[in-house]
């Protein structure tokens, strides 16, 4: 999740889709094949921008929300990059998380979001249940939401991309995402509603 230079490989920005069990903070994406979708990321390494991580609670330009419902809890320690913000819920598979990056590098936003959905769509056995391409809190925007396979089992996911922009324009891009096990989808319909709606991304 560290800054990408130009002239090596982009990092994988995956893990922030995934559950804790399949995450790896070191792992490195090689360059897609010119046939296949390339996600945001790599569509933004692509266009020579450079992406530098920074936490929720250090960022200048903008302000970005996630609010945790009662009895989940903001883990310790996570598999996760450092300056990820990730909310849990204790013996359950439900699991939010929040990335921000600061963009360095010109690029098309249409074009860039036209790229937001493609690691959730290439999950194994994907189902879409839901998609949006309005703006959100006035800023560009995309949202997916549906279920797919892991390993073990199916998870349902929620996932949103935001790339903000500042009045000296300065751009961010925020991933958020909250995921659940697809049978815990119902009894979890509240908390996931609640942190949905607590998101926010605000310019400071």
């Amino acid at each position: 999740m560290t800054a990408a230079a130009c002239g090596s490989k982009p990092p994988d920005y995956s893990s922030v889709w995934s559950t804790p069990a399949t995450t790896s903070s070191s792992a490195t994406a090689a360059p897609s094949s010119t046939d296949a979708p390339q996600p945001i990321v790599e569509f933004l390494y692509g266009h020579q921008v450079v992406g530098e991580q920074v936490p929720l609670d250090k960022l200048t330009g903008i302000t970005v929300t996630l609010v945790a419902p009662p009895g989940w809890i903001r883990p310790a320690k996570t598999n996760f990059s450092p300056g990820t913000e990730v909310i849990a819920k204790a013996g359950t598979d439900s699991m939010a998380t929040v990335v921000v990056l600061k963009l360095s590098g010109n690029f098309d936003v249409g074009e860039a979001l036209g790229h937001a959905n493609v690691d959730a769509e290439k999950s194994k056995n994907f189902t879409k249940l839901n998609a949006s391409t309005a703006d959100f809190d006035g800023f560009p925007s995309s949202m997916i939401e549906g279920s797919y396979d892991t390993d073990s089992k199916r998870l349902h996911t929620y996932r949103r991309v935001v790339i903000p922009v500042t009045p000296d324009f300065q751009r961010y891009l925020v991933l958020f995402s909250v995921t659940t096990a697809a049978d815990q989808t119902v009894t979890e319909a509240g908390d996931v509603e609640a942190i949905i709606k607590s998101f926010s991304v605000k310019l400071k």
